[in-house]
């Protein structure tokens, strides 16, 4: 958003520009900042001395923090983000842009994990939030250490009502292409010991589809990022994944069902707590960050999946080949065999 001010003074029949310094700071907090959004106040901020100052305001990002992520209005999520260095300006800076895909290479040895970690989460349905909740993890235990790493915002037996009608079979195709265009989600992981926060969603839909023995709609979101690095490894890249299962009866309410966030490999297998918390710390201690770009998520998904692909083929030719070789061995012990006794 481009903003251009100029006040012509008429004197003596000649016009004069002036500049934006001489407009009254209270006009300009009130009238204009307070109409941007927070890339463009972002910007606007990098403009001047005067404007820095006034764009980095804390009632400005507290309100565009909460216009954006109404889970951040939670007492416990506000709490937290007065501790961040600069407010919700910090917030919003590592919480809005993608994150870097190469996370920090962190000494696993010495590296302090984050006892807690808080999810705040809101998904949207063309641009209008439907369903928002904060989620508090604890993360020092060694069962959570060693299991695979999992955060569910529901419970099973409990479900979320929204406004969107549901159709379980008539115009299904429609449907689910519509899900995949209008329905989006943020899904940001806080540390509050380290002040730090990251958006592990790729905002927009990766994929689509109908479960196909409960007729439930999976929306998938996810995020691929760099895990240990080293080629030809399982997890050379992994998956930060949410899926938000949905469901309902034909012409009803559709009810979010489940929403839950896992690591997984480029073999399909869950990371555990300790990995995953690695991951994330080396995600969050990145401070680059990327523009948005609403294409990007879909196509890194894709790549992740054909390159699971590729590497589980790979693995069934190998897996055919020692089978092989194993028959071929067999055999001729076999025959060996025979022919020793035969020849007796």
């Amino acid at each position: 958003m481009k903003i251009k001010i100029s006040t012509a003074v008429h004197q003596g029949g000649n016009a004069r520009n002036e500049t934006i310094t001489t407009v009254h700071p209270d006009i300009i907090q009130s009238h204009i900042l307070t109409r941007l959004d927070g890339t463009s106040l972002a910007s606007l901020a990098c403009a001047s001395s005067q404007l820095h100052a006034l764009s980095t305001e804390e009632n400005l990002w507290h309100n565009i923090c909460a216009s954006t992520w109404p889970s951040v209005n939670h007492p416990l999520v506000q709490e937290i983000i007065s501790f961040f260095p600069f407010g919700h300006r910090s917030f919003f800076s590592d919480s809005f842009p993608f994150p870097d895909p190469q996370p920090l290479k962190l000494d696993v040895d010495t590296l302090t994990l984050p006892t807690e970690l808080i999810s705040a989460v809101d998904i949207y349905y063309q641009d209008k939030i439907i369903y928002s909740k904060v989620e508090e993890m604890e993360t020092s235990s060694s069962w959570f250490l060693c299991s695979p790493f999992r955060v569910d915002l529901l419970e099973p037996k409990d479900s979320a009502p929204t406004t969107i009608k549901y159709f379980g079979s008539s115009k299904v195709d429609t449907w689910l292409k519509q899900l995949e265009e209008n329905l989006s989600l943020s899904w940001i992981v806080i540390d509050p010991t380290r002040k730090k926060a990251v958006n592990v969603s790729s905002r927009s839909a990766v994929s689509v589809q109908r479960h196909w023995l409960t007729g439930d709609v999976q929306v998938r979101f996810g995020m691929v990022m760099e895990g240990d690095g080293r080629r030809c490894s399982s997890r050379e890249l992994v998956e930060c994944g949410v899926v938000v299962t949905c469901g309902g009866k034909e012409g009803g309410e559709m009810h979010v069902k489940e929403a839950s966030l896992v690591m997984e490999d480029m073999e399909g297998k869950g990371l555990n707590g300790k990995d995953s918390l690695v991951i994330l710390e080396g995600v969050m201690g990145n401070g680059r960050r990327k523009k948005r770009n609403g294409n990007e998520g879909k196509e890194k998904y894709k790549e992740f999946e054909e390159r699971k692909r590729e590497r589980k083929e790979k693995k069934k030719r190998v897996d055919r080949a020692l089978d092989l070789v194993c028959i071929t061995i067999a055999i001729v012990g076999f025959v060996t065999f025979c022919s020793a006794m035969l020849f007796r």
